[in-house]
């Protein structure tokens, strides 16, 4: 089965462009488009997409609060990946903050446009460059740093938590600690569940903001 995508910008041109990169993928398939923020809940709700490629910037309702609404309201919500034109934006972060997957510059070639699609439809990785990194760890939070040391993390779950803010999908974790995928299934389950992150996003803002993980 192709992966499903639905295009949200209020650029009609980046979205064509999208299209164009995307579709000429065997394994992608765009069932959708939409030039706001407000249309976004309608459109997943009928046309059931894996991911969301949103724009965080759009005149009516904009990718931060698009984003929440779809994770309030839609039942088993699509991914979101976070399409911008600025890397340090605060509103990429915010996004992030709110629970969106993943993150990707309209700049990008057609190559990491492709991969970021395919790694956020994955959700075993996370797309979370240098300078938002840096953003989270500017966030600082000394209640998210109670709650992490509250969560009292074992060795190993805290080594997976490392790899995880460094991007490592599961596969790649496993290697690095000379384990089976299943373990590390199993640690990033309790990792979110001790954290009470409803993902790996969510996790790893946590373990910047609370200076856990340091940006490199």
């Amino acid at each position: 089965m192709p992966v499903t995508v639905l295009l949200v910008d209020d650029e009609p041109l980046v979205r064509a462009g999208l299209r164009a990169v995307l579709e000429a993928q065997p394994d992608i398939e765009v069932v959708g488009e939409a030039a706001d923020g407000a249309a976004v809940i309608p459109l997943v709700r009928q046309l059931r997409p894996d991911v969301v490629a949103m724009d965080v910037r759009m005149p009516l309702l904009d990718g931060i609060e698009a984003t929440r609404a779809v994770l309030r309201t839609v039942q088993d919500p699509p991914k979101i990946l976070v399409v911008t034109t600025f890397e340090n934006d605060e509103y990429v972060y915010e996004a992030l903050r709110a629970g969106a997957d993943g993150f990707l510059l309209k700049r990008a070639r057609p190559a990491e446009i492709v991969h970021a699609v395919r790694l956020v439809a994955e959700g075993e990785s996370l797309l979370f460059p240098a300078a938002v990194r840096a953003l989270a760890a500017e966030y600082g939070n000394r209640e998210v740093k109670k709650a992490l040391d509250k969560a009292a993390l074992t060795e190993r779950e805290a080594a997976v938590l490392r790899l995880m803010a460094r991007g490592l999908n599961n596969a790649e974790i496993a290697a690095k600690l000379i384990v089976g995928t299943e373990t590390v299934k199993t640690h990033v389950s309790a990792v979110l569940a001790k954290l009470g992150a409803r993902d790996r996003t969510q996790a790893v803002i946590a373990a910047y903001e609370s200076g856990f993980v340091a940006p490199s």
